[in-house]
């Protein structure tokens, strides 16, 4: 087995395995169980907490109680003890979960306090509350048909945020800034923005058209390796990262 140091290497071909996830968070490594919480958390905790706030109508201060109990259970109750990868995606089955525990939590009336010993996560409630403001609304969603599209629809927009953050950091540190601002620029602007052409790019960078056309060529891979990397970490098999990776990306990775 691939060890984790090849996780993340520039090279265009991934590996076949590796530790996933649900091995990772069973493992009897402490390090290999608090990576393994550390991405579950990472890559779940928004879309978790938007469900909350809509689904089940929760104000922010008790979806932000919540969310946090949530994952400090899925931490500390091991709750992917009792996941079946072949019955479900790992998304689906946290969906799932965070409606039993709201269920539990509304039949005892048990709320999680702030404070004293409970499991804080930092977790960045105010960008996910400020993207509920622009979003759906509960008048929207009356039916768990389309409260279940709607959890599918925000994990995959903060997977792409994820990766999109990641690719910033990866372009600047690698000194190619430009390369993620000309990606921006083109390939991320509003759908009723004007799409510039590469020439009109061109001049606004001061670079040639066949720079334009190199750097986003480049952007683009870049973006596509790391969205991929990200649905590795965030899937519990392989299996699931390629059914993943072809509905998302619509590719069999290598």
């Amino acid at each position: 087995m691939q060890d984790d140091t090849d996780i993340g290497g520039r090279s265009p071909r991934f590996p076949v395995t590796r530790w996933s996830v649900l091995l990772a968070a069973r493992s009897e490594d402490p390090a290999q169980r608090t990576r393994a919480f550390e991405t579950i958390v990472s890559g779940y905790w928004k879309p978790v907490y938007k469900y909350i706030r809509i689904r089940w109508n929760k104000s922010n201060e008790d979806a932000k109680d919540l969310t946090q109990e949530f994952f400090a259970r899925v931490i500390e109750k091991d709750f992917l003890a009792n996941y079946d990868p072949a019955a479900a995606r790992l998304r689906t089955f946290l969906r799932v979960c965070v409606d039993r525990f709201l269920s539990n939590q509304e039949k005892s009336a048990r709320r999680l306090k702030r404070g004293g010993d409970a499991v804080m996560l930092p977790l960045e409630f105010e960008s996910a509350e400020a993207e509920l403001a622009c979003g759906a609304h509960a008048a929207t969603l009356s039916t768990p048909a389309a409260m279940e599209d709607y959890f599918e629809k925000e994990w995959l927009r903060h997977l792409f945020s994820l990766s999109l953050d990641a690719l910033r950091l990866q372009l600047t540190a690698d000194g190619k800034l430009i390369y993620f601002r000309l990606f921006e620029r083109y390939d991320l602007e509003e759908e009723d923005a004007a799409r510039p052409t590469y020439a009109q790019l061109a001049r606004e960078f001061g670079v040639t058209a066949t720079a334009v056309t190199n750097y986003l060529a480049c952007a683009r891979r870049e973006f596509r390796r790391t969205v991929l990397e990200k649905l590795r970490d965030m899937s519990a098999t392989e299996n699931e990262f390629r059914r993943e990776a072809r509905a998302v990306l619509g590719i069999d990775p290598l």
